[in-house]
């Protein structure tokens, strides 16, 4: 698979290598072509460099692991033509650290992040998942032990059965993932980001995941 990651922070930086060293093609993309940082880093992980476009017109699979407070103008940049029938993977969250730590939850009209960018790109095919966990276990999922798991959210589930095929390639058990429906339910998994942050606090350099038990 050839992937678009949009985002040389350590989201991206991470999700772009683990894919890399599974035999993945992949392009990294920021704001400018010109970012030596992420050009290096780039050449170092086996992995391509340049721009939000150059990113998005490369992928067939395209992740958004930016700041969720700047995604929607992220995809803006990657391009509407470049995004049209392509699986996009949102993995951000509307965090405002504005004031500090701990961050602000912004919620939006449509009730979501993952929400308002479906309503923004209407021509993507959006999933909502990763969210609810560090980087580090995004990657590594059998780093935290015990049952623990993701949640998915997405109005097209033919792309929700591709983003499940790329959660595999990560790590990710069949098991562990639980669709919650369309769009609309992304509110719930983004809002559990205040609890999240509080057991970054709690759990000090701890690796943890949110589980649901059920019968």
């Amino acid at each position: 698979m050839r992937f678009a990651v949009l985002g040389t922070g350590e989201v991206g930086r991470t999700l772009a290598a683990a894919l890399a060293r599974r035999g993945h093609d992949v392009h990294i993309g920021s704001r400018s072509r010109d970012n030596t940082d992420a050009a290096a880093w780039a050449e170092t992980n086996g992995v391509a460099q340049g721009s939000f476009a150059d990113a998005a017109a490369f992928g067939e699979i395209v992740i958004v692991a930016v700041s969720g407070m700047h995604a929607t103008a992220v995809l803006g940049a990657a391009g509407r033509p470049r995004l049209a029938g392509k699986v996009v993977i949102d993995v951000t969250n509307p965090l405002d650290f504005s004031r500090g730590f701990p961050p602000r939850v912004v919620i939006p009209e449509e009730g979501s992040l993952g929400a308002h960018l479906q309503a923004m790109f209407p021509e993507a095919r959006l999933v909502k998942t990763l969210n609810t966990t560090n980087n580090a276990v995004m990657a590594d999922p059998a780093s935290v032990p015990g049952e623990h798991c993701l949640f998915l959210s997405g109005d097209d589930p033919e792309a929700k059965a591709v983003v499940t095929e790329v959660l595999s390639v990560l790590g990710w058990r069949a098991e562990q993932l639980i669709d919650l429906g369309g769009i609309a339910t992304a509110r719930g998994p983004e809002q559990m980001l205040v609890l999240w942050c509080d057991l970054t606090v709690a759990l000090p350099g701890r690796r943890f995941n949110f589980g649901v038990a059920h019968d």
